[in-house]
């Protein structure tokens, strides 16, 4: 029996009012670079050098590659007993989280914390220092595995680290919805927001996996591009040799307010989040709907749920993953629901993909296209895959005129979500 139910469906859930949070600060922390302003000139630069590096950690795999964080001095923006507290993924949480809250120019010791919430999405928490303690367990006993392995480890670690590192007394929640989990998170907090449970929300994605056994497992899977001659091309969003995606490591935190909260303090308002869907595939544990109706149909809740036509959209922030089927059942589904004006980018060629981050990081990317009215690039799109039905901006990042922009994300087990942001 198949659980598909008609992908045309558009109409609100019953009883929700439109709802319009305000975006009010930015916190990035990628391998395109470190700090919002730093990321979104990497991305915008198609002749930046991506920061693809070979691990050691990841030494004889066909894919012995990943985007990963320079330049970033974690010991001096934590301390060394803060660290001996969080895994790295939760530590560019705590990092993007504190560039975040400055950028919306609150003051953690003076607001009223339990009206503020942290809600932060990642696919795999701790996984390297979990694999770490496995070797310690097999190598050396039991007496060697540190007894904090359940707190580095745990997907809330990033929320929980954030919570205490802010002083944040309301709601603090993890989101583990595989790929998709930042869009999640944020779409938590724009519900959050609307339903008038707290006033501020930190919310979006934090992953750092450079874990042997799941790229090994990835590379199984065929999953991964296995470009090991020439790394920094292998990422490359609907080119037509596109062979796989390219892990990277990073956070992205939006600082997310009820509009009325913002206006009260005289904020500075970057961009709105307008509407948000969710919908799972129940197709496949890895691959998404052929067809693409579970995209679809979040793609159409968030559109009816910011109340905007999917003809007014004029920029969107692809999952575009660089693997042959996702980013032509993506392309597809966009012409289907979108029409063919907006001008569709994927930032992974310049980011990686960070799993559970990448929701956080692209929703701040769109943030920053709607302030600066400029789309970024797709690098690495050589040679245009002449099946996909969308007009993808490549070499150079491109000016244009647009109130809305979408954010798309999918996820291993059919977990769909998209966001819909408007300029402030």
């Amino acid at each position: 029996m198949s659980g598909r139910g008609p992908s045309t469906r558009t109409l609100t859930p019953p009883g929700i009012e439109p709802f319009d949070a305000a975006v009010t600060g930015i916190g990035l922390v990628t391998a395109a670079g470190v700090g919002a302003r730093a990321a979104w000139d990497g991305v915008c630069d198609a002749t930046a050098a991506p920061s693809v590096l070979h691990r050691k950690e990841l030494a004889g795999l066909p894919c012995d590659f990943m985007y990963t964080i320079t330049g970033l001095d974690t010991d001096a923006a934590l301390g060394v007993a803060a660290l001996r507290l969080m895994d790295r993924f939760s530590q560019l949480a705590v990092i993007a989280a504190r560039e975040a809250v400055a950028d919306a120019g609150l003051d953690p010791a003076v607001w009223d914390s339990g009206r503020v919430a942290v809600v932060i999405g990642s696919a795999h928490g701790g996984l390297p220092f979990y694999d770490a303690q496995h070797a310690a367990l097999t190598e050396r006993g039991a007496r060697r595995v540190s007894p904090k392995l359940a707190p580095l480890t745990v997907v809330n670690g990033a929320a929980s680290s954030v919570a205490m590192d802010l002083g944040v007394h309301g709601p603090s929640q993890a989101v583990s919805t595989a790929c998709s989990s930042g869009t999640v998170a944020i779409g938590t907090a724009h519900q959050m927001l609307r339903a008038g449970a707290c006033d501020i929300v930190v919310a979006g994605g934090a992953e750092s996996v450079c874990s042997r056994l799941l790229i090994a497992s990835a590379c199984q899977m065929r999953a991964v591009s296995t470009r090991r001659d020439d790394p920094q091309a292998a990422c490359r969003p609907f080119d037509t040799h596109r062979d796989g995606f390219v892990v990277g490591e990073g956070a992205g935190l939006l600082v997310m307010e009820r509009p009325e909260h913002a206006r009260a303090r005289g904020a500075t308002v970057r961009a709105r989040v307008t509407g948000y869907g969710a919908s799972s595939d129940a197709h496949s544990a890895v691959a998404p709907d052929p067809d693409g109706l579970g995209i679809e149909r979040a793609l159409r809740t968030a559109l009816a749920d910011a109340g905007v036509d999917g003809a007014e959209v004029g920029h969107v922030n692809a999952h575009g993953t660089s693997t042959v089927a996702n980013d032509l059942i993506e392309a597809t589904m966009l012409r289907r629901v979108l029409g063919e004006q907006p001008l569709v980018t994927s930032t992974k060629a310049m980011t990686g993909h960070t799993l559970g981050a990448a929701g956080g990081i692209e929703a701040a990317l769109t943030v920053l296209a709607l302030q600066h009215q400029l789309v970024p690039p797709t690098v690495n799109l050589d040679a245009p895959d002449p099946g996909i039905p969308v007009e993808v901006v490549t070499k150079e990042a491109r000016r244009s005129t647009f109130d809305h922009a979408v954010k798309t994300s999918l996820g291993f087990g059919g977990h769909n979500a998209a966001l819909v942001l408007s300029r402030a």
